[in-house]
């Protein structure tokens, strides 16, 4: 399965349904149903997992992490994307590149 890729920041984020989560003292674990793997995600990550359990567009998730965490919006521009790019490969994440502004 070639992962999908993210083209702006409109593209819209959703957690697939082929997988469980549970939050776990502020950390989130996934279980990817298909695969039988764990993944574990630190605070912001878990954050972000919980904003995507409905469709969200980036520049949501990053508005978002801007208002609750101290962070340059460069580096939370780099790291989010990090994040989705690597939860896409795994394939825990749907992508829809949308052509609105």
């Amino acid at each position: 399965m070639a992962a999908q890729l993210i083209s702006s920041e409109y593209s819209r984020i959703v957690a697939s349904q082929e997988q469980v989560s549970s939050e776990l003292e502020g950390e989130a674990v996934i279980l990817d149903v298909k695969s039988g793997v764990y993944y574990g995600l630190n605070q912001v990550g878990a954050s972000v997992w919980n904003m995507i359990q409905a469709p969200k567009s980036i520049k949501e998730i990053q508005a978002a992490l801007l208002a609750e965490y101290e962070v340059e919006p460069e580096v939370c521009e780099r790291d989010l994307m990090i994040l989705l790019e690597d939860l896409a490969a795994k394939g825990l994440i749907k992508i829809t590149n949308e052509a609105s502004a």
